[in-house]
């Protein structure tokens, strides 16, 4: 039995099979250390975020038949509208990969073939002349669009069901976001998961570690603080530093 001063918590691993999450992990940093704004609509079942400078929209909405999060960008000079999203059971800590980046405000565009790079570090296997990748556990399929460029990642337990979450991104998202997402995608780490947040697609000790441990109830309960404590520091540092010129982003070009 744990302690007054410790909580039992699970570690998942690996981690896009892990649950979704305390949506919070996004939300809370979003609104409290960047400076998204939301709405207040108290009887609706949905989050609506909008960036600061009104560009970006995310949206989290229980839709059993859909995507979760949305995230709707507006066009620039040099980038035409794009959007990604994310199903319900995309777990937040990879989610949060993606949205970090896109809120960091010392980030530099990237090159297409950015974005795969983190799996073939990872030793997932690429098939069908380059397009798609497969995890090593062969539980997550990533397919690019020859043509477009969109991105489709799902999760599948078995191919006679539905995925077990989907994440899309549209044709103009940033090269360096996707690369975000797919370098927290790949991440060996497991996550941390607890009582109320512990929903797993599968226990199959084939597919899933689930550790138990003892850990210090005051670490749990300050993880999203301190969270939010890093990401406003990021925010002040770079309001802080000098203005340095950012690199132009290179030419588009399809994954091959």
């Amino acid at each position: 039995m744990p302690s007054p001063e410790t909580v039992e918590v699970d570690f998942i691993a690996p981690r896009h099979l892990a649950g979704g999450g305390d949506p919070a992990w996004i939300t809370a940093p979003l609104h409290r250390a960047c400076g998204w704004s939301h709405g207040n609509a108290p009887l609706m079942p949905r989050v609506i975020l909008s960036s600061p400078d009104q560009k970006a929209l995310l949206r989290l909405e229980p839709d059993p038949d859909g995507q979760w999060w949305t995230l709707q960008h507006a066009p620039e000079p040099d980038r035409p509208a794009w959007y990604a999203s994310f199903g319900a059971r995309t777990p937040v800590e990879i989610i949060a990969g993606f949205i970090d980046a896109l809120t960091d405000p010392t980030a530099a565009p990237a090159d297409p073939q950015d974005a795969v790079q983190p799996l073939m570090n990872a030793g997932w296997s690429p098939s069908y002349r380059h397009h798609r990748f497969a995890s090593p556990d062969n539980t997550v399929r990533v397919d690019i669009h020859e043509t477009t460029g969109t991105w489709w990642i799902g999760t599948l337990l078995d191919h006679a069901r539905p995925p077990v979450w989907q994440a899309r991104f549209g044709e103009h998202t940033p090269p360096h976001l996707i690369a975000a997402f797919t370098t927290a995608l790949a991440d060996p780490r497991p996550v941390l998961r607890t009582g109320t947040s512990l929903s797993l697609p599968t226990r199959s000790p084939h597919l899933v570690t689930q550790t138990r441990q003892e850990v210090r109830a005051v670490q749990v309960a300050s993880a999203l603080e301190d969270r939010i404590r890093t990401l406003a520091a990021r925010h002040t540092a770079a309001t802080a530093a000098p203005s340095v010129p950012r690199r132009p982003p290179t030419s588009p070009s399809h994954t091959r």
